[in-house]
């Protein structure tokens, strides 16, 4: 019998998702508005694009915008061009792979920035000292970004996070790290639960569909239960912990250094 990977399993899990991470249109409606007016024909990056369900979205709501999706994944990429192929918009959108640690794009090349959910693979002092390289005079950043939303969280949750991610901060530690980076913060608010349902649901009917494969599998079937248990995880404990989206200017000075989030 071949040895299953659970890593394969894992992208196995992920393949053909709309999405990979908590996200809803309404909500990247909701940071766009918040960046305030986009310069006409914007440059638009969006890091760790995933299979481009943001991406597309950032397409309809900036109708005369070229947007450059990027991520590490190859078929990420692939499906997002698929998509913005089937959408009549690979003329101005279009993605490629890159890693958000080392992109080789020219200083001050990007109107907005754009990162749902990823940062936290890179750290967000990182991303936000290193990506501010990228916006023109005047560019604007938004992300989205994991944090914690009461002092008080269960143990069970706690210990979760702790090992998936242990530098996960607050709303508040989010905010002071956007200033101590050299950005005027325009506007945040934290993802309804609607936008993980959107993730979660089409996790779980994947998920189900995976159990006949891999079963008698212990390495895959390791790999299901611990997906499934991060949505039983959210069911049980959302009210802790959530997404805050923060949008954001470049300040003209240079930024003092970031402390790391609590």
């Amino acid at each position: 019998m071949a040895i299953i990977d659970a890593r394969a399993v894992f992208w196995d899990i992920h393949n053909g998702l709309p999405r990979e991470g908590p996200g809803y249109r309404e909500s990247t409606a909701r940071a766009l508005s918040l960046a305030g007016p986009i310069p006409p024909h914007a440059h638009v990056l969006d890091i760790a694009c995933g299979p481009g369900m943001q991406t597309l979205d950032l397409a309809e709501l900036l109708p005369d915008a070229t947007i450059l999706g990027i991520d590490r994944h190859k078929p990420f990429v692939e499906e997002t061009n698929r998509r913005a192929a089937a959408r009549g918009v690979a003329n101005r959108v279009g993605a490629t792979r890159a890693d958000m640690r080392s992109l080789e794009l020219p200083p001050a090349s990007s109107d907005l920035i754009w990162c749902e959910g990823a940062t936290y693979m890179m750290g967000v002092g990182d991303a936000l000292r290193s990506w501010r390289l990228l916006l023109k005079p005047g560019g604007k950043l938004a992300l989205s970004e994991a944090v914690w939303l009461r002092p008080d969280p269960a143990e069970e949750v706690r210990r979760i996070w702790s090992g998936d991610y242990p530098d996960m901060g607050t709303v508040e530690t989010c905010r002071v790290l956007v200033r101590d980076c050299g950005y005027q913060l325009l506007g945040d608010f934290v993802l309804p639960e609607a936008a993980w349902w959107e993730y979660y649901l089409p996790m779980q009917q994947r998920l189900d569909l995976l159990v006949s494969k891999y079963a008698g599998d212990a390495v895959a079937e390791s790999a299901l239960r611990a997906s499934t248990e991060e949505i039983i995880s959210y069911r049980k404990y959302g009210k802790y912990y959530g997404y805050v989206f923060l949008v954001m200017a470049a300040n003209d000075g240079v930024g003092t250094l970031a402390q790391p989030l609590l």
